[in-house]
């Protein structure tokens, strides 16, 4: 496996010193999982196992691939990592759910040796309980699926769950927040689209701020240690804002591979330091 280094941007905008931090992430790690192999501690460039580290708080940044060039995939993962990129995420489209085809389990088992960055799996395909098993045996460690593709949608994350990965669950911009009602304590993290899904370079829908600060307030409100994830029209420009509405976790596709990936990567994580 190829080790990379890890950048970690605190709430505050502070770094914190990594012998702490490590240790801080390996304590909660073994609080919540003991010796199951279901997530991992952070990733560092000591060579140590991939990880979620879903209590802390901190900002992630997470390129989309779907931006990427496809004719040199694997060395765009590279570059976006070893620019500091924690997560690498994967849009998995079936052309039925939404309408473009990306591609599914064979990218994610060719690019798994490349890195060991999280792998964040969006599922935007038709009952996506039919995959869970292949791609978590493949490398998914976040599996992340639409509450509007799924007819059993407490099964699905049971399932995830069940393969040992961090559940997640997405909801479409004009979604309410009402349908994770009853889930949000068995999740991991909830992803919002702030685009429709589909396609990438879309315009950022601006009442999605709103909904993100509701999402805020309704995990706050139950003392709950839930990651929010954003999809759709993340850049420079507006990331801060979007931090400060309550967001973790930063989904960016052209804003990250249009250009020069390190230079993209630099200039969005400086708005969050």
């Amino acid at each position: 496996m190829r080790s990379n280094p890890c950048i970690i941007i605190e709430r505050d905008g502070a770094r914190p010193n990594m012998s702490e931090k490590l240790g801080r992430a390996e304590r909660e790690w073994a609080e919540d999982c003991g010796s199951m192999e279901c997530g991992a501690i952070r990733l560092l460039s000591q060579g140590r196992k991939r990880g979620i580290n879903m209590k802390s708080k901190e900002f992630i940044l997470a390129p989309s691939i779907l931006s990427a060039d496809f004719t040199n995939l694997g060395r765009d993962v590279i570059t976006a990592v070893e620019a500091g990129a924690q997560y690498i995420h994967i849009d998995v489209m079936d052309g039925m759910y939404v309408p473009q085809i990306s591609f599914g389990g064979p990218v994610i088992k060719a690019l798994r040796p490349f890195t060991d960055a999280v792998f964040d799996v969006h599922m935007m395909v038709e009952e996506p309980g039919r995959y869970v098993e292949e791609y978590a045996r493949l490398g998914a460690d976040i599996i992340t699926v639409h509450a509007e593709a799924c007819k059993h949608l407490d099964r699905v994350i049971q399932q995830i769950r069940a393969c040992g990965k961090k559940a997640a669950v997405a909801l479409n911009p004009a979604t309410p927040l009402s349908v994770l009602d009853y889930v949000l304590e068995e999740i991991d993290m909830v992803l919002l689209m702030t685009v429709n899904p589909g396609f990438g370079g879309q315009k950022y829908i601006s009442y999605c701020d709103e909904k993100i600060r509701a999402l805020r307030a309704m995990i706050d409100e139950r003392g709950l240690d839930v990651r929010i994830e954003i999809d759709g029209g993340v850049k420079a420009s507006n990331i801060k804002r979007l931090a400060d509405c309550g967001v973790d976790i930063f989904v960016a596709g052209s804003a990250v591979f249009e250009g020069d990936i390190t230079a993209n990567m630099k200039e969005i994580m400086e708005q969050l330091d």
